[in-house]
């Protein structure tokens, strides 16, 4: 059975799947990325993980993969295949797609985590009909896939949609990207928990606790939630402004606080809007899945360019 190797590389853990030509996930896996043994352990594990998955295949689905996409965070030159650095895993300059091909055989697609996630959620998830989307997930930072007919743009230099460094409050808090007052120290799921915990007290407290307590009508909460809102909405009104996204879709952590989130961000944004066409906004469809799918969507473009791949019920999914 013809299919490709899907694997995105976390800064903790690495999500694969086998998935056959007419998008039907075949077999998933987890595996621990291992950083705490350093970068070149992990640049092992990386290898090791796709050689299995590579025999697996063959072994189950009677032939090996024919492609190989790989979604990993931190700046990726994807026309190169060289994974340039990250800051969680620790490596530079790593040559990733051609150490993989070496190894597999096969075709190698190197991808970014964010870039690689947007693509899925445009292709197959809460874009899908869109031709242009911008996909924003809310986590530890704030990035940004620009989608366009079906891509998503890298940029010139790789660094295409990184909407947490759009500067929203000058003279505000120190990045550590070196500029003062960025999106992500205002609107992360890590900027919110680091405010909340100030604000109640409880220093294990985090943003999921705190749109608890927005829920409930603490007014301590409340503030909290609608500063990074508004900061939220401020940065994205520049993007959009430049961009002009048909549907804006947010995912990542704090978009699971739901309405709690959706319903004061798109007043916020609807305010904010002049001449701009207000886009759709939307949660993200995927979760944790995206940047998986979206790597299998880069291979299956290796072989053959598409702009379809489609969902399948968790159910019909084997180990």
């Amino acid at each position: 059975m013809r299919h490709v190797i899907a694997l995105d590389v976390g800064g903790t853990g690495m999500k694969a799947a086998l998935i056959d030509g007419g998008g039907v996930l075949l077999h998933q896996g987890r595996r621990a990325t291992g950083r705490e043994r350093g970068p070149d352990a992990v640049i092992r594990s990386i290898v090791e993980y796709a050689v299995e998955l590579r025999a697996y295949g063959a072994e189950h689905f009677g032939e090996p993969a024919a492609a190989l996409g790989v979604a990993v965070p931190g700046i990726v030159d994807e026309t190169d295949g060289i994974a340039a650095y990250s800051a969680n895993l620790g490596w530079r300059d790593v040559p990733l797609r051609d150490l993989l091909a070496e190894r597999l055989g096969v075709p190698v697609a190197l991808g970014h985590d964010v870039r690689t996630g947007g693509l899925a959620e445009g292709r197959i998830g809460a874009g899908r009909g869109a031709d242009r989307f911008l996909f924003v997930p809310l986590g530890t930072g704030i990035a940004g896939a620009i989608g366009i007919d079906g891509r998503v743009e890298a940029g010139a230099h790789g660094f295409a949609g990184e909407i947490g460094h759009i500067v929203v409050r000058p003279g505000g808090a120190p990045c550590p990207c070196g500029q003062i007052g960025c999106l992500e120290r205002y609107a992360s799921a890590a900027a919110v928990s680091e405010a909340w915990a100030a604000a109640s007290g409880d220093p294990e407290a985090d943003a999921a606790d705190c749109a608890k307590a927005v829920m409930s009508g603490d007014p301590n909460a409340v503030r909290v939630w609608q500063e990074a809102v508004d900061a939220l909405a401020d940065g994205l009104v520049t993007a959009l402004t430049l961009l002009d996204p048909r549907t804006l879709i947010i995912g990542g952590g704090l978009a699971e606080a739901g309405d709690t989130l959706f319903a004061p961000l798109r007043d916020a944004v609807r305010r904010r809007v002049t001449f701009q066409k207000l886009p759709t906004i939307v949660p993200a469809a995927l979760g944790d899945t995206a940047g998986c799918l979206g790597a299998g969507l880069l291979a299956r473009d290796l072989l053959e360019p598409t702009d379809v791949l489609e969902p399948t019920d968790p159910s019909e999914v084997t180990a």
